[in-house]
């Protein structure tokens, strides 16, 4: 786990050293081990290294493979790549480091662009070709890794994060105004490659793009999730029994591929609670367990110690709590936000920066439980979809889901920046998608393929790294979205959503744990704004920053600041922090571009 830049020019000029140190610089905190820096003629390549697998010095990077006249920046973890070293070293290939970096360099060479289809992971990574001169860049099926790049003026950037791209200069930062409309529709969405700045664009996932030394590009899909229902039938308990065969492998392969400890994040919630048994059936020793809480408001619960307690303590492992009072959420707001690479309208955002301050201290990795609601069908909203069969796909899923109508849009923001209703546009195209038997295939397919990389798994990457944390997602294990993409979407939405993992955990936890209602990550003073948090809400929004940028319809955020906890969108977001959220990430990103430094250099 890592970040990865660099700069390829066109015009015939080498790139500058300083602007790729600069983007190195601001990949620090996800790589505190080991700075490297390559350059040859028009391409110098930056990484950030924190060392997870083979420690030594021979997997630092960039990685240079002198025989094979390749140089390669990389980010993530190949969990398959013991096999695959073993069947490249079939083929004559000799390897001078232990780690799984290399082996992406020797499949590169050995199996060409289709090398990706090969690995089984997350992973984002460039390659150099010294001899044909060109860049090969790719990112993981679910996007679990980051891949941002931007077009400048005589040559071609790519970094782990927007920040590092924005380090380096020359970056049109205006509004990309169809982006604004999914931001706020899709509760902070922005689909690939578009991000809400028009010269910051990012690879989508299961996709591998390749840049030459003359400016020409191209690039492609290598991966496609089928949601069709499998020739052979089976039966509830043999599908039941073929999930928890794939998640026990893929919770164990998460563990084992990792020369360091391995702990779990546990919210108190089914899926992490799921993680920790399974853990403790695979390897049951010196279990690292980390849960955080915050303070009430209201009758909204502020912690989940009362379901992550009795979990811990039925496994033994080496507890960790973390208690966050208010007026640290508060103080620290600006700090997380510093380290978002997109504006993040969830609110667990922060919870997961102050949680992966805490861990990083203990472990260098973790494993979270992301993916499961998407993959199993665990939001309330999705019975509610399945049941509304009036309408057209579009409307069904939009009426359960988005945070704003197109009309409400066009109230919220200035008419400068209105565009056509371009989000149910592109919810169209993603649901008539061919590879989906039923509606409800549809929409998790999507939830899994487009909606989940720009929402929670964002998220966690981003807090984590911010720490120089690694988190592991084994929900999002391909073997194991590829076979629950099978199963018949009745049989997840049954017992209230997520029926198979709740069959699982039968027996292994308590019954409080599986029959609880679905819970989300805690922080209530984000979603019911009062006090202090409302004060410093009303103080973006009313700054001068905020006005001068003429981005929103002032009765529109009046109407808000108002009487903000009546206004929350269909998924129970609040509409104000979405607001400032918004503005205070472009105060901190583009206002005040390469001043910013969080609270640790």
């Amino acid at each position: 786990m890592c970040g990865i830049c660099g700069e390829l020019r066109f015009d015939g000029r080498p790139p500058a050293e300083q602007v790729v140190m600069a983007m190195n610089t601001a990949l620090r905190r996800r790589g505190p081990d080991h700075q490297g820096h390559w350059a040859e003629g028009e391409v110098a390549l930056g990484h950030r290294r924190l060392a997870i697998i083979d420690l030594s010095p021979r997997a630092n990077q960039p990685m240079v493979d002198e025989e094979l006249g390749l140089v390669l920046v990389f980010n993530g973890a190949i969990y398959n790549y013991m096999a695959l070293r073993k069947e490249l070293q079939g083929l004559g290939y000799r390897f001078f480091s232990e780690g799984d970096s290399e082996v992406i360099l020797k499949a590169y060479h050995a199996w060409g662009e289709a090398c990706v289809e090969r690995l089984q992971g997350m992973f984002a990574f460039a390659i150099w070709q010294r001899r044909e001169r060109k860049l090969f860049l790719a990112r993981d099926r679910f996007g679990i890794k980051p891949l941002y790049f931007s077009e400048i003026e005589g040559g071609f950037r790519f970094a782990s994060t927007s920040q590092a791209l924005l380090a380096g200069g020359g970056v049109d930062c205006s509004i990309d105004d169809q982006a604004l409309h999914y931001l706020f529709s899709l509760h902070a969405v922005v689909p690939a490659p578009r991000t809400i700045l028009r010269g910051v664009r990012k690879l989508p996932p299961a996709s591998c793009m390749t840049v030459d030394a003359q400016g020409r590009t191209r690039q492609w899909r290598y991966w496609q999730l089928l949601a069709q229902r499998p020739g052979e039938k089976r039966s509830e308990r043999e599908w039941i029994e073929a999930v928890h065969q794939a998640l026990r492998a893929a919770v164990k392969k998460r563990r084992e591929i990792a020369d360091v400890p391995v702990g779990v994040l546990l919210s108190g919630g089914l899926d992490s609670s799921l993680l920790v048994a399974l853990l403790a059936e695979v390897d049951g020793e010196d279990l690292l367990t980390f849960s955080i809480g915050f303070q009430d408001i209201g009758d909204e619960r502020g912690s989940e110690f009362e379901y992550s307690d009795p979990v811990a303590e039925r496994f033994r492992t080496r507890h960790h709590k973390l208690y966050i009072p208010n007026e640290e959420v508060l103080r620290r707001l600006p700090e997380a936000v510093g380290q978002m690479s997109e504006p993040m309208f969830g609110q667990d955002a922060v919870a997961f920066y102050l949680l992966a301050e805490r861990v990083s201290r203990e472990v260098k990795v973790v494993q979270s439980g992301q993916g499961a609601d998407e993959v199993f069908g665990g939001y309330f909203w999705y019975p509610e979809m399945a049941a509304d069969g009036e309408v057209s796909p579009v409307e069904r899923f939009a009426r359960h889901y988005l945070d704003r109508d197109h009309a409400e849009w066009r109230q919220l923001v200035m008419p400068e920046h209105w565009t056509d209703d371009v989000t149910r546009q592109w919810l169209a195209e993603r649901l008539a998608e061919p590879g989906a038997d039923t509606f409800m295939d549809q929409v998790l397919r999507l939830d899994v393929t487009q909606l989940i990389v720009d929402d929670p798994v964002k998220r966690v990457d981003n807090m984590t790294m911010a720490w120089g944390l690694e988190a592991r997602v084994p929900f999002l294990d391909q073997e194991l979205v590829e076979l629950a993409a099978q199963m018949p979407p009745e049989l997840k939405l049954k017992s209230g959503g997520k029926h198979p993992l709740k069959e699982i955990a039968r027996g292994l936890l308590p019954d409080a744990v599986i029959d609880r209602p679905k819970g989300y990550f805690p922080m209530p003073a984000l979603k019911y704004v009062r006090g202090e948090f409302l004060d410093f809400m009303r103080g973006i929004l009313d700054s001068r920053a905020c006005r001068e940028r003429g981005l929103y319809q002032r009765c529109y955020v009046d109407k808000l600041l108002a009487d903000p906890e009546s206004h929350l969108t269909r998924i129970k977001g609040s509409k104000l922090w979405h607001l400032a959220l918004l503005e205070l990430w472009l105060q901190i990103h583009v206002d005040n571009a390469g001043t910013f430094r969080g609270a640790v250099d």
